[in-house]
């Protein structure tokens, strides 16, 4: 029977004959219709994946194998376009919408012989932690399904967890990889901002967006990472560093590090103190490895989340603007003749309610009484927390942190308090507010028995330091 432990054993697999790409998207069609109670997926390629599958398998026993991603079979976030298939975002607002291209990071995918099996829940427009606020309904985490995936990408990770793909791709504006991963047991990591084009990607803040990738290995996350990177002309954000090699990962490691964590984040009252214990002796199994682990001050802490939901919400008011119901998305059928009225009919009913809280607050901020007061502001902290940063990384490899600061709740747990629900992106916001890679890394399991992990961040665009040490780290715990 089909077994999946990594892109490169598989491909081994399909030079040897031993399987093929038909077998292995037929054992995860198999696999998402035996798991559709968890609703990872709002849609299925099923013929068109098989018949990529066969292509492919065709194009293998002529030419052998083709294209770093050959045959691996990938699930995508539902706020990706992909050309020709349905994009919602999971909302009501775009429903019917079909893509009319590609991001190119899914054109990049497909270049290199990928199969893309399906189109992944999520929360709507990418706003939430906990997939609580999908049009399709709550993602729930394989395993305890009375508890949260995490979000916003949480279809993206369960589908990764419960094995209904290789590979996902979620996006990442303030920890909706990271901790959806760490939620689900899984590896996800958040690229540097512009090191992958966000060309195809639904805005949601559009200074702090980023594709990520969910994994089970930190080869695989890297060899998708090197194919999806780089320049591309329909991005100017895009950064025209090197990109990085997945090759680089298998050379032999044996360095010494000098990593960081922040004082402030293991006496937060919020952290849960089964976390705080792990990560500490975490440290500690380090430090006796000879690596140095240092605490730093970092009194900016308490002013991370509400810098981040400043800015992602003044942004997020801007970019949602479009959707009016006249250019396209929801069209009330109850507006009338009144233009005024035929607009906030049709927000109202296409957006949901966390949809509309956050527009509320990015248009209130960006008013004109309260601009400097809030958005000015939280700009200036930004950039304070950039050069604070900097500052750190002149002196260490890496920062570690908790990625969260409790497993994944309860279904309804934090719903009704948002204060509380954004409260659970304090570890997580910071690498999007300064542009630097993050990744979570699952190395622990709490008592209740769910997993959690720890967060490791490197200097922007570093990402094969902060791949290399995920392995060391990795490692350590005997997790790979």
């Amino acid at each position: 029977m089909f077994r999946f432990s990594s892109i490169k054993d598989y491909q081994n697999a399909l030079v040897n004959g031993t399987t093929t790409c038909v077998e292995a998207v037929h054992y995860y069609l198999e696999q998402i219709e035996a798991n559709r109670h968890l609703n990872a997926f709002v849609e299925v390629f099923s013929a068109e994946a098989v018949e990529s599958a066969r292509y492919l398998d065709n194009l293998r026993s002529r030419e052998g194998m083709t294209g770093k991603l050959h045959g691996v079979v990938i699930g995508i976030k539902d706020v990706i376009s992909f050309k020709g298939h349905k994009l919602s975002a999971s909302s009501r607002i775009l429903e019917g919408f079909t893509a009319i291209y590609n991001a190119s990071a899914v054109q990049y995918l497909l270049d290199e012989g990928a199969i893309i099996i399906g189109r992944q829940n999520c929360d709507e427009f990418a706003m939430g932690s906990s997939n609580e606020n999908s049009a399709y309904g709550n993602v729930l985490n394989a395993a305890d399904t009375s508890r949260v995936p995490g979000g916003s990408s949480g279809g993206s990770a369960v589908a990764v967890q419960a094995g209904l793909c290789m590979v996902s791709l979620g996006s990442d504006t303030g920890g909706s990889v990271r901790q959806p991963a760490d939620f689900c047991g899984i590896l996800g990591l958040k690229p540097s901002y512009g090191r992958i084009s966000r060309y195809g990607l639904i805005a949601y803040a559009s200074s702090f967006d980023q594709i990520g990738i969910f994994g089970i290995n930190v080869d695989d996350i890297a060899r998708v990472l090197e194919v999806m990177s780089g320049a591309d002309e329909f991005d100017s954000t895009v950064n025209d560093a090197p990109v990085p090699s997945a090759a680089a990962l298998n050379k032999p490691d044996e360095g010494i590090y000098k990593l960081a964590y922040f004082k402030e984040s293991l006496e937060h009252p919020g952290l849960d103190p089964e976390i705080k214990a792990s990560f500490e002796a975490f440290v500690k199994r380090l430090t006796a490895e000879g690596h140095t682990v240092e605490a730093v001050d970092f009194e900016l802490l308490d002013y991370v989340v509400p810098t981040y939901y400043i800015l992602t919400t003044a942004e997020a008011s801007s970019n949602l603007s479009r959707y009016d119901g006249v250019k396209f998305g929801h069209r009330s059928g109850t507006a009338g003749d009144d233009l005024s009225v035929f607009y906030k009919q049709n927000r109202s009913e296409g957006f949901g309610k966390e949809v509309k809280r956050r527009i509320m607050l990015g248009t209130f901020v960006l008013s004109a009484g309260y601009y400097d007061a809030y958005y000015t502001k939280a700009q200036q902290v930004r950039q304070l927390l950039s050069q604070k940063t900097q500052a750190i990384f002149s002196q260490y490899n890496a920062i570690l942190s908790p990625t969260v600061p409790s497993p994944a709740f309860r279904f309804g747990e934090k719903s009704n308090d948002p204060i509380e629900m954004f409260l659970a992106d304090i570890y997580t916001v910071f690498a999007n507010l300064v542009g630097i890679p993050g990744i979570s890394l699952p190395l622990f399991k709490h008592s209740n028995g769910m997993p959690f992990g720890m967060q490791v961040m490197t200097s922007q665009m570093d990402e094969v330091t902060l791949l290399r040490l995920s392995k060391r780290l990795m490692h350590v715990n005997g997790a790979e």
